[in-house]
């Protein structure tokens, strides 16, 4: 079947194309990130409006790249949740209408399953039993994927998210919006230990994490220095290592507990180059296969969503003609595929 995948969730408008015998047939983005910069973070109400305005031109533009005709789609996926109650409904609203004008089914994804699922679209896609380390946004979470749609969460954050972490230390250190990015970039001219900061709640058992503190620990050091570029790319890297060192331990503990043999790795965090060569260097001493998603694939795509409404429609899975649109949604309430 050939699968029409949207997604809506914060502010970025991704479409796909993906057919369930060849493939991922074509995927358009268009990020909001210029637009907000301006207010120094996502206005919700203006990510909803842009994905209005955004939405069709994308859907013609991404059909015309797949070779695909509207009335030739068979199923449509979009994201119902979480995110931003106004930005899933531009996409739920505009999947349901086309699913009732070709008569077709229609699913709604959830958006970290999505993530979840983005590294099966790579060659050699990893099969479950597996361990799931998810860095989006507002979320981290380690998660026990015993079979498609049946997961379990091991950990998840507490307070801030990874890359919310990313993103408020950037901000509190005065970088550009998108403030994540920019930290990293800037981490790339840091001297490895000028700065030490703590690897919060890896001093303890369990799978949770906290971010929260070592914001604090940046701001401190931040403001106690002497603010020159160098100390700022410095601090940059000592936090940048404090984060993915936190969650290559606690991705250590998943695997030792769980005794699974694959680690797969997915969200925007996911594309951080220090994460990838620590978890990299930790699955070769641990002796387990480690899978990530093509880094275009780590942030909010249309691709994923294509592909987990593709998997959930070819199982038989169908919903009603209502409209979904779930901020808040735990994944560990969906059904098994």
């Amino acid at each position: 079947m050939s699968v029409l995948g949207i997604e809506t969730s914060c502010d970025e408008t991704g479409v796909a194309v993906y057919d369930t015998r060849r493939g991922l047939l074509a995927h358009r983005l268009f990020s909001q990130i210029a637009m907000h910069a301006e207010y120094g973070g996502v206005v919700p109400e203006l990510a909803s409006r842009d994905h209005v305005r955004r939405l069709w031109p994308l859907i013609d533009a991404c059909l015309a790249d797949a070779g695909v005709q509207r009335s030739a789609l068979t199923g449509v996926a979009y994201t119902a949740g979480p995110g931003l109650v106004g930005a899933l409904l531009v996409g739920a609203a505009a999947g349901r209408a086309i699913a009732w004008a070709l008569d077709i089914p229609a699913i709604g994804v959830h958006h970290m399953e999505g993530h979840l699922l983005a590294p099966l679209l790579e060659a050699d896609p990893p099969q479950p039993p597996f361990v799931a380390l998810l860095v989006s946004g507002g979320h981290t979470q380690l998660v026990l994927v015993r079979r498609l749609g049946d997961y379990e969460l091991l950990g998840e954050s507490l307070d801030d998210a990874a890359g919310e972490a990313f993103d408020k230390t950037a901000k509190m250190m005065g970088l550009a919006y998108p403030g994540g990015p920019v930290l990293a970039g800037l981490a790339e001219q840091g001297r490895s230990g000028a700065f030490t900061f703590s690897r919060p709640m890896t001093d303890r058992p369990g799978l949770d994490f906290s971010f929260s503190g070592l914001k604090t620990q940046v701001l401190l050091a931040w403001q106690h220095s002497d603010h020159s570029a160098q100390t700022q790319a410095d601090i940059a890297r000592g936090f940048e290592d404090a984060v993915a060192d936190t969650l290559r331990i606690k991705c250590e503990r998943a695997m030792a507990s769980t005794g699974a043999g694959v680690l797969v790795v997915a969200g925007g965090v996911g594309a951080n180059r220090r994460l990838r060569q620590a978890l990299a260097d930790s699955a070769a001493r641990g002796g387990y296969r480690l899978c990530f998603p093509r880094p275009e694939f780590c942030t909010d795509n249309g691709a994923m969503i294509a592909f987990a409404g593709a998997l959930r429609l070819a199982a038989g899975q169908r919903q009603g003609s209502e409209i979904q649109a779930r901020p808040r949604w735990d994944m560990a309430s969906l059904p098994a595929i």
